[in-house]
């Protein structure tokens, strides 16, 4: 990684020695003649180094120094002093510089506080990059897991864009995630009090679009395409999630277009499974539409690309299924792992999850990819695999409902004595299920 030195000095002469010499050392720089000019383009995610001189027209070095670090109090700056101003680069030092340079200063003592100035920036940079993988991996609700290289940039990218206001747009196949991670950065966001609606444009007749999505009566409160009785208006500042967007008619794409030039809107977070740049291509899709919502767009792998990654989620699939149902998960062995691996998963994340579900469920052998059938006998037959079900089915609505049992012979349709019977056929007590 390139780490970019800045250069403040009010003497023209002093900021291009310093930049050829950095320069023939390898190092990339940018100069500045003033400090408010490089104050107004500083931001906490710099990662380089910065020297600045320390008298200054306008605004000196020690104002600058403490105008950064109102930006980020972890940057590292390197003042530059006059002969014998001691005292001056003493101050600069407890005001938070990381060191100082006593003109004149040779290109070796130059370069050695640069490399280390460079290496405690880049310490800063990986703890902060830890602290947000760690937050985004405890937050509550789903998660999406994975130690692969490209999700863990995914999640940095969905724990950035939390705080965001902008429109973003997820791009990846079929069940990748896109839901999940629009509902994270919602939930987390500065609108997470906020409603959050979903519209599904795959799934809605192009007749319904248009009511569905604005309304049938216009507001009288604003000339923008906010509706009443609309999934617009009922999101109001929060955010609308809508659902592959390539589905949505020219008209819809066109009415959306002109709805992000609106201030008074929900955030929109689009998603889709085309390659939307190529459909625009071929007038398929709007290009003002495309313009504005894939200004931040996030790319969903497909989990076959994800290596190591799919034998984690499976493992953790058959833990929770196996928790909410009360029974014990099963053991991969190097087999059933090949085959997994070896699975194409056109599905994705969402493929699998099913999958590991229906193995907790049913069995092993019950997998439409299981080709194993020398090895039936090891298996439970059909009436075991059943009452494995039914005891799941039970033990997850005695769990959901605490233990209440009116609620339970409601909603599976039983009478009190069939219910009663089959809880101690399975060994359920119903204290153990209330909170």
């Amino acid at each position: 990684m390139t780490h970019e030195i800045w250069i403040i000095d009010d003497e023209r002469s002093i900021r291009e020695a310093l930049s050829q010499t950095l320069e023939i050392e390898g190092f990339q720089s940018r100069t500045f003649s003033s400090a408010t000019e490089a104050l107004s383009q500083l931001n906490s995610s710099f990662e380089g180094v910065i020297v600045s001189d320390i008298n200054m027209p306008i605004m000196d070095g020690m104002s600058f120094l403490t105008k950064a670090q109102s930006v980020d109090p972890e940057l590292s700056v390197v003042m530059l002093t006059g002969h014998g101003d001691i005292s001056t680069a003493v101050s600069a030092m407890r005001k938070g510089a990381y060191d100082f340079l006593e003109k004149p200063f040779s290109t070796d003592h130059l370069l050695d506080v640069l490399r280390r100035g460079i290496e405690k920036r880049r310490l800063v940079m990986e703890n902060r990059e830890l602290k947000r993988e760690l937050e985004t991996q405890s937050a509550p609700g789903p998660r999406i897991l994975g130690n692969c290289e490209l999700i863990k940039q995914l999640r940095r990218s969905i724990f950035h864009l939390k705080d965001q206001s902008g429109d973003v747009l997820l791009q990846g196949e079929r069940g990748t995630g896109k839901e999940l991670a629009a509902r994270f950065i919602h939930d987390h966001g500065n609108r997470q009090d906020e409603p959050f609606l979903s519209f599904k444009c795959r799934q809605i007749p192009e007749a319904l679009m248009e009511i569905e999505l604005f309304g049938t009566e216009q507001s009288a409160f604003t000339a923008l395409s906010t509706y009443k009785n609309s999934k617009i208006a009922a999101a109001g500042k929060g955010t609308l999630f809508l659902d592959g967007i390539e589905a949505l008619t020219p008209s819809m794409q066109d009415k959306i277009s002109a709805l992000l030039s609106s201030s008074s809107r929900p955030r929109i977070i689009a998603s889709t499974r085309v390659d939307l740049l190529n459909s625009t291509k071929q007038n398929m899709f709007s290009p003002p539409l495309f313009d504005s919502i894939s200004m931040t767009t996030l790319h969903f792998p497909p989990l076959r690309e994800r290596g190591d990654d799919i034998i984690t989620l499976c493992q953790n699939f058959f833990r929770t299924t196996a928790s909410r149902f009360g029974i014990a998960p099963p053991n991969l062995d190097l087999e059933h792992k090949t085959m997994i691996m070896n699975h194409r998963w056109n599905g994705n994340v969402r493929e699998l999850r099913t999958f590991a579900e229906r193995w907790v469920l049913m069995g092993e052998q019950s997998l439409e990819n299981d080709s194993r059938s020398e090895h039936e006998k090891e298996h439970d037959s059909l009436g075991e695999r059943m009452q494995k079900v039914e005891r799941a089915i039970l033990f997850d609505s005695l769990n959901r409902h605490n233990g209440m049992l009116k609620e339970v012979q409601t909603e599976l349709g039983l009478a009190r004595k069939t219910l009663y019977e089959k809880l101690k056929k399975h060994h359920l007590d119903k204290e153990n299920f209330k909170g």
